[in-house]
């Protein structure tokens, strides 16, 4: 079986707290959010992606692809994958 290796590419992201003091909110996501993209329910975030809803909780972040494309990722696997570059 072949291995492979993701090529580096550059993402938006941020760190939802969840919280009504949320410091950081992107642009990108107050228009995802007027688009119903985005909407919240019982404490959650819900997100319309490409494969159907995601559910993301406080602590989590919300990334845009290269395609514009949103989806959530939880705070341990981003920082994995991640790193910083700006």
């Amino acid at each position: 079986m072949a291995k492979y290796r993701k090529k580096p590419v550059i993402v938006d992201a941020f760190q939802w707290t969840g919280g009504r003091n949320q410091t950081e909110d992107p642009e990108w996501v107050c228009d995802c959010i007027k688009a119903g993209l985005i909407i919240f329910r019982d404490g959650a975030m819900l997100i319309e992606t490409l494969e159907g809803v995601m559910q993301a909780k406080p602590g989590d972040y919300i990334i845009r692809g290269v395609q514009g494309e949103i989806y959530p990722c939880k705070a341990d696997i981003f920082k994995q994958t991640y790193e910083r570059v700006i």
